[in-house]
């Protein structure tokens, strides 16, 4: 696709997701009444402009040139990706929560967003343990092959994000601005860390600021884009805890990690394991709980995506190239994760998520201290 291409294609769609009072669920409805043609909406609604609102009657009959090139811009820059319902690549998991996107913008690898992921909350006014125990997960569930999410917020999700990023592992920051804008502002070296070695995802266009009613919509995407959540530490009137709960209303799973009952930040996650959120100690009690839903994306995925198909039973992961890379240089003695990485000549995230893969189709065992051994065809 060419640049000219590309402005014909992106520019219905800027349009749209700027009309004021259209929001997503009137444009997803809009789309299904004009079998997909963004351009047919468009069209629609300017012969029906005067019917509309002032505000919109006014933008979608003389849009602003201005912040639409500007758009563009942005959507020009390597890297930078208008991921819209219609794609193949759309992740599937937001289709099923209430109030889905229409469309999302993303720095980095959009890829990222089709991986099996668990997402990380907790207070921004996190305890150094608390902050160490992010990291810790975070690091420990990206090996097991998890790409880690969560919202770039001060303490606990920057630590989740960091204990990704320093593992060389990928993580996944849905944010409550537009893409090109960073909140808080002390973020702005680890959203540069995410965009290069993750994704930065947002629902709202290129120059829109923070506010307070935007991350109540940017929780529903964090938690809509994981398999379940963790939540590291969260007073009783934390944020953290309505994320859980749009967790749980999603149908996903919700974690929580105890805390000391002298410490007020470990109160919410004791609130939600009252309420039925699953006490963890450990990032395996994640994995396993996980792993069902994990092998059903993994298919799910295969389906949509016209994959090779399943041979006795066993997911496309298990016939792939990297991972008769991977099972060819374990043999049948066990193997540390460190000698993989030097053997198979892949980097940490992509042999993790293999290795996820084909120990969730019984092809190999993880064992203690990072090693993996294969087991008997």
């Amino acid at each position: 696709m060419d640049e000219t291409q590309d402005h014909d294609a992106w520019l219905p769609w800027l349009i749209l997701l700027r009309t004021p009072g259209l929001g997503p669920g009137g444009l997803r409805a809009r789309l299904a009444e004009h079998d997909g043609s963004i351009t047919a909406v468009l069209d629609a609604l300017r012969r029906q402009a005067a019917s509309l609102a002032g505000e919109a009657r006014a933008w979608l009959m003389r849009p602003d040139q201005v912040r639409l090139a500007a758009d563009l811009a942005w959507l020009a820059e390597p890297g930078h990706r208008l991921l819209c319902c219609l794609d193949e690549d759309f992740p599937p998991l937001l289709e099923t929560i209430p109030q889905p996107p229409v469309a999302l913008f993303v720095a980095g690898d959009a890829s990222l967003l089709l991986h099996p992921q668990v997402a990380i909350v907790g207070s921004r006014n996190a305890t150094l343990s608390g902050r160490k125990q992010a990291r810790t997960f975070a690091r420990e569930l990206g090996l097991a092959g998890f790409a880690i999410t969560s919202g770039m917020a001060e303490g606990i999700d920057g630590a989740a994000h960091l204990g990704a990023l320093d593992a060389g592992l990928p993580t996944v920051a849905v944010i409550g601005t537009g893409p090109d804008r960073v909140y808080p502002p002390i973020h702005q070296g680890l959203a540069r860390r995410i965009s290069q070695q993750g994704a930065l995802v947002s629902e709202f266009p290129p120059g829109t600021p923070a506010r307070s009613d935007h991350f109540p919509r940017r929780n529903r995407l964090l938690c809509g884009l994981s398999l379940g959540t963790l939540v590291v530490e969260a007073g009783l009137r934390s944020g953290s805890l309505i994320t859980a709960r749009l967790a749980a209303e999603q149908g996903r799973e919700v974690f929580a990690l105890p805390g000391s009952v002298h410490n007020p930040l470990a109160r919410g996650c004791h609130r939600l394991i009252r309420d039925g959120a699953r006490l963890v100690e450990g990032a395996a009690e994640i994995v396993e709980a996980l792993a069902p839903a994990a092998v059903a994306l993994g298919r799910e995925l295969a389906s949509r995506l016209d994959l090779e198909p399943v041979e006795t039973g066993r997911s496309a992961s298990a016939t792939d190239p990297a991972s008769e890379l991977v099972l060819n240089a374990l043999g049948h003695g066990p193997i540390a994760l460190d000698e993989l990485i030097t053997s198979t000549g892949q980097v940490v995230a992509s042999l993790s998520s293999t290795l996820l893969m084909l120990e969730l189709d019984g092809r190999i065992e993880a064992l203690p201290g990072n090693r993996f051994q294969r087991l008997p065809d």
